[in-house]
């Protein structure tokens, strides 16, 4: 008797432990994401089948729905309630890169978009080269063999997470039939030039703003992002006009200032600085490159390790290979069906 008392009593418990727990759980469960894990072309067969010869579904149920949903999930915390939580992972990456009060926000954000660059270019059913995107190989790398070569073992001695890629130049001034480069990054670091973004935009020799001046560091962020109203140069626009600090002979003279420090390229105040206002696509770091991205492989231990092992690495990238969606590449660069572009 004692112990069927003793039972109930249990049972009772986990009937009661069931129900809260759908009171405490079912709410998150039904709250409403921003930032979603995208949908891939070829997902159901993958989630069934795993990539053949590259990746088996578990392989693949780890290196993209449990890592990109924990990416995803990290996006959603840092970004509930505020107005990025609508933004997209590749701007989020750029607006955040070189704010050390974000950083954690621009690992996710980038980590995100780099994992969905990588296996959104992958296919179960590969096709052979387009030809427009192999004249140009041809052109950069001599050949698609050397191009092979040289990006598997890029990839391959990479000491550490990161990713490689291939990418366009999209300003080329040496020579013109070399427009494709492997460039590597590690950890979560992006490929992109916005992201790569050093320049001051205050002039400390001209004007007495920035953290010299009482400026918090995390209002001088906000002034190196370029949000409204945090650079003295907005100010100077309100009073003077849009054609402030130009060096316009022809402006009217209500919109000069009585200086207006032009010269050279870093500063609030230089033609450099007023520039990325008007055209913020064209940031990059100083001596970099425009470029476009076509094609990048994941280093990540945990893609490879799950399927081929310790010493695996080179033939998880030899085995990547086979599968890229070479149609994909070729849609991304631009060179279309009509020859060289």
């Amino acid at each position: 008797m004692i112990l069927s008392h003793i039972s109930r009593q249990q049972t009772a418990w986990r009937s009661c432990t069931s129900v809260l727990e759908k009171c405490l759980y079912a709410p998150k469960t039904q709250r409403r994401r921003k930032h979603e894990v995208p949908l891939l072309t070829h997902h159901a067969t993958l989630r069934k089948e795993g990539l053949r010869d590259v990746l088996s579904p578990d392989g693949y149920e780890i290196a993209w729905i449990r890592y990109q949903q924990f990416l995803v999930d990290k996006l959603n915390q840092l970004t509930a309630q505020t107005r990025d939580e609508n933004t997209k992972a590749k701007d989020l990456l750029i607006k955040y890169a070189r704010d050390p009060n974000h950083a954690a926000l621009f690992n996710y954000a980038s980590a995100a978009h780099n994992n969905h660059f990588f296996f959104e270019t992958l296919t179960p059913d590969p096709t052979p080269i387009p030809n427009p995107l192999l004249s140009h190989i041809d052109s950069s790398f001599s050949s698609l063999a050397s191009l092979r070569s040289h990006f598997i073992a890029t990839a391959d001695s990479m000491f550490g997470p990161g990713y490689v890629w291939l990418v366009k130049r999209t300003q080329v001034t040496m020579n013109e039939n070399m427009k494709l480069s492997i460039l590597s990054t590690y950890n979560a670091g992006s490929p992109y030039p916005g992201a790569h973004f050093r320049q001051q935009p205050v002039d400390m020799n001209t004007a007495a703003t920035g953290v010299t001046a009482n400026m918090s560091p995390t209002g001088y962020a906000r002034m190196m992002r370029g949000e409204e109203g945090t650079n003295p140069m907005d100010d100077r626009l309100r009073v003077y006009g849009k054609g402030y600090g130009t060096g316009n002979p022809n402006a009217p003279p209500s919109q000069e200032a009585p200086y207006s420090g032009t010269a050279g390229s870093f500063g609030a105040y230089s033609a450099t600085t007023q520039n990325l206002n008007l055209h913020p696509e064209s940031r990059r770091a100083p001596g970099g490159a425009m470029i476009e991205v076509l094609l990048g492989v994941s280093t990540w231990e945990h893609v490879w390790l799950r399927d081929w092992g310790i010493t695996g690495k080179r033939k998880f990238l030899e085995a990547w290979w086979e599968k890229v969606d070479w149609e994909k590449v070729l849609a991304r660069s631009g060179f279309g069906s009509g020859g060289k572009r």
